[in-house]
């Protein structure tokens, strides 16, 4: 069983081909495109590097094309891509403008270009919803909850991955696979062991913090939109639901305007004045830029803040992981969020850290009570894991 799992961004196509036939997942073929004008002609030159590159014959020899949707209204999990799903996409349209529209176009495209071939999507807010209620709730009336004002949490691929890989990684398959089943059976699966608390930190140009309990999210610092949370590479992030109208008011400006700004020119962009690349704004900080400088401490603070919240509410960690860009390739930044927790049992080693990158590493010390990771997501992985696991159960 061959599984493609197509990534599209608003001017990009990236991929992943899968094999399943030996039961593991083995990765074929990847690649990508930037700059894309033309998805179709994107989406035909991927089919046909994927002919050459002898890992297809045909395009009917994919079992299936799994995509990384993001959300929909009253839609999550891993679902065939029909038009009442596609719709459902639509209607989430303003809670995720730069996502939802290139999916829903780019699907289309798919399903055009390969009528036999099932498309289906695995939605990034389907790990959290078997977490307790209370932490997804927000404290509005409840006609407005009704509405489907409520926390849904994203990053679920990255998030779910790290919460089978750091199980494995510390000895506890029993957790790992009850991780894996979560989508089938709702986290009923038995572990043998003590209870296994682990905090993900998925942290790249979008980036987000779960508390995980036994393979499951119990919290996310992501809300109703991937606008909140930690600062993102040039989105808000969280904020006082005052602050918009008080700013229209004051600036002088539209809600549209408003909230253009607040999707594009803020996060870490808006903070530095530099760049919405880390890497770009943590240069400028080391050669003095204070705005830089601040960026940098308030994206850590909101990380600290974050990883402290899952912290208290799993009552203390096996673990802590790092992951995502800036995750598997800072060591300066986790250096940073790891600073002064020794009274809370974290401990880096400092040649650890500096040497782990984009690998999978142990970077805490031998004398740290938690354990602190690297550990590269593969999200297309699980997209590929559950799209094979919805083929075999239809």
């Amino acid at each position: 069983m061959k599984i493609l799992v197509a990534n599209l961004g608003s001017t990009s196509l990236k991929w992943r081909l899968f094999d399943f036939s030996n039961g593991a997942g083995l990765l074929l073929h990847k690649g990508g495109f930037e700059r894309v004008t033309d998805y179709a002609k994107a989406i035909g030159d991927c089919l046909a590097e994927l002919r050459e590159s002898g890992a297809i014959e045909r395009e009917q020899d994919l079992a299936a094309v799994g995509f990384k949707t993001v959300l929909a209204k009253d839609v999550t999990g891993c679902v065939l891509l029909d038009e009442r799903v596609l719709q459902a996409m639509a209607d989430y349209n303003g809670l995720a403008p730069a996502h939802n529209p290139p999916y829903i176009a780019g699907i289309k495209l798919f399903a055009e270009r390969m009528p036999g071939v099932p498309l289906l999507g695995l939605f990034e807010t389907a790990f959290y919803q078997f977490a307790p209620p209370p932490f997804m709730r927000y404290a509005v009336p409840a006609a407005w909850h009704d509405a489907g004002v409520r926390r849904f949490g994203f990053h679920g691929a990255s998030h779910k991955f790290i919460a089978e890989r750091s199980a494995e990684l510390l000895g506890r398959e029993d957790v790992a696979e009850r991780a894996r089943r979560l989508y089938v059976d709702g986290g009923r699966t038995k572990i043998s062991g003590p209870p296994l608390r682990v905090v993900s930190c998925h942290l790249g140009g979008s980036s987000s913090i779960t508390g995980i309990l036994n393979g499951s999210a119990i919290a996310t610092s992501m809300g109703m939109s991937p606008q909140s949370g930690l600062p993102q590479n040039n989105r808000v992030g969280d904020l006082d639901a005052e602050a918009l109208p008080y700013a229209v008011k004051t600036l002088g400006i539209t809600i549209e305007e408003a909230q253009r700004q607040l999707a594009k020119e803020s996060g870490i962009k808006g903070l530095s004045g530099v760049s919405n690349d880390m890497r770009e704004v943590i240069e400028a900080a080391a050669q003095g830029n204070s705005a830089a400088k601040m960026a940098v401490e308030v994206y850590v603070a909101s990380a600290r803040h974050w990883i402290g919240s899952q912290f208290f509410e799993l009552n203390g960690v096996e673990a802590i992981v790092f992951t995502a860009g800036i995750g598997e390739n800072r060591a300066d930044i986790r250096e940073a969020i790891c600073a002064n927790l020794d009274q809370l049992g974290i401990v880096l080693d400092p040649l650890k850290n500096r040497s782990a990158r984009a690998v999978e590493s142990v970077i805490s010390a031998d004398s740290s009570r938690v354990k602190v990771l690297v550990v590269p997501t593969n999200e297309e992985l699980v997209v590929a894991r559950e799209t094979k696991r919805f083929l075999e159960n239809i």
